[in-house]
């Protein structure tokens, strides 16, 4: 049984099985094999909340690992050697993945190339200079990066960006502070957004191992004793004309799809989650009986898991369309903004829902019911808030973009 009409094409099909097939494979044998290692934060991070070098080794394995059965690189366009795949393909990958196998084994993350730690159209406008350097790393899954945009003061708001590259010779240096750089505290490289000029932003790729680049401090989450964010000092770092992405004063476009490949990613990951937990609360609410019958005879715990599943197969519904028009080359801003907000904020309720299914049970670690819960919480903020979603929704409505 299918519950959407359009299948999707054959070769996407091949995709969504075949990271699957690795993932179950690769990261499921990965996180059996160092559960002791993986499972708990104690033994996963040092005391500064750094990953241990072990953790990144496994990491690199995964996406070493991805990139020579050429799916890590699957979606990455065709001129910088990787599949082509698109934005359907991108969206039913990370989909699949979440769906079927949840958020607890977390190295799953790195089986298809993340837009802001992985190639991605992204990088299309690299100089040929940084291809050669930088590009060989990145597409064979041995080196990861970060994307530097946010800062204390400016989120969704880049006319407040401070960063600032000055003119010195040829190249520039750039001065100021990044935070909220996922995976910053282990990346080799670096997107970095400054200002140029009065109303310029200038993209640049760096080294993190570069003077003037230090990691500051990793940015801990939920109580957590170390985490994937960064915050990061940029104190004079030299850069050369190489090194700028695309145009001087023009990398707002570079920074915008970034954040809109996001939010495809975003999209997919609520939507995955989201049906995991479902599925999860259906199977212990058949189980769990309470007052001599299953709680799933009971209307107050199966209304909310089937208003649950039919906002899922809503979002599910909008996040394939959306990346059908973007894979047409059309913008998309409101379907991909309706889309966002929406497929998070469904995905967020949904496991909430499982969660008070399972009673006290959904509060265990064992479950992995919290670990959803808590990536999903962020991502309702991540490449753009729900306020934000809404804003540029109601701005395309206002300019006569009515179509629904």
């Amino acid at each position: 049984m299918t519950a959407i009409a359009e299948a999707l094409p054959p070769e996407i099909e091949d995709f969504r099985r075949q990271v699957l097939d690795f993932a179950e494979r690769e990261v499921l044998a990965r996180h059996d094999r160092h559960a002791e290692l993986l499972d708990d934060p104690r033994a996963r991070y040092d005391g500064d909340g750094r990953l241990q070098p072990e953790v990144v080794e496994l990491i690199r394995e995964v996406r070493t690992a991805s990139a020579r059965e050429g799916l890590f690189v699957a979606c990455v366009p065709e001129d910088l050697g990787g599949g082509g795949h698109g934005h359907l393909a991108y969206y039913a990958g990370w989909q699949t993945l979440f769906h079927r196998l949840g958020p607890r084994p977390w190295l799953l993350l790195h089986v298809i190339a993340h837009w802001a730690f992985g190639p991605s159209r992204l990088l299309s406008q690299l100089t040929d200079q940084a291809r050669e350097r930088f590009l060989p790393g990145l597409m064979d899954g041995s080196k990861i990066m970060c994307f530097g945009l946010s800062e204390p003061g400016a989120g969704s708001d880049l006319s407040a960006l401070a960063t600032r590259a000055e003119r010195d010779g040829d190249g520039w240096r750039i001065s100021g502070r990044k935070i909220w750089t996922t995976h910053g505290p282990i990346a080799d490289y670096c997107v970095v957004f400054a200002r140029t000029g009065e109303q310029g932003i200038t993209a640049f790729v760096v080294p993190t191992g570069a003077d003037g680049f230090r990691r500051v401090r990793v940015v801990a989450l939920f109580g957590d004793i170390g985490g994937d964010e960064a915050e990061i000092a940029l104190e004079g770092l030299y850069v050369e004309p190489w090194q700028v992405i695309g145009e001087v004063d023009r990398g707002l476009a570079a920074a915008l799809y970034g954040v809109s490949l996001g939010r495809v990613y975003n999209s997919a990951r609520a939507v995955g989650a989201g049906r995991w937990a479902v599925e999860t609360a259906l199977d212990y609410a058949q189980k769990r009986e309470a007052f001599g019958a299953p709680i799933a005879e009971y209307q107050g715990v199966t209304f909310p898991l089937a208003e649950s599943a039919t906002e899922l197969h809503a979002a599910h519904l909008m996040g394939r369309n959306a990346a059908r028009l973007l894979d047409r080359g059309e913008r998309a801003i409101k379907e991909l903004s309706m889309t966002k907000a929406y497929s998070v904020q469904a995905g967020l309720r949904a496991v909430d829902r499982a969660m008070q299914t399972h009673g006290a049970l959904g509060f265990t670690n064992e479950l992995g019911l919290t670990e959803a819960w808590k990536a999903l919480r962020v991502v309702n903020v991540a490449d753009g808030s729900n306020e934000i979603m809404n804003r540029m929704i109601a701005r395309q409505l206002l300019r006569g973009d009515t179509d629904l």
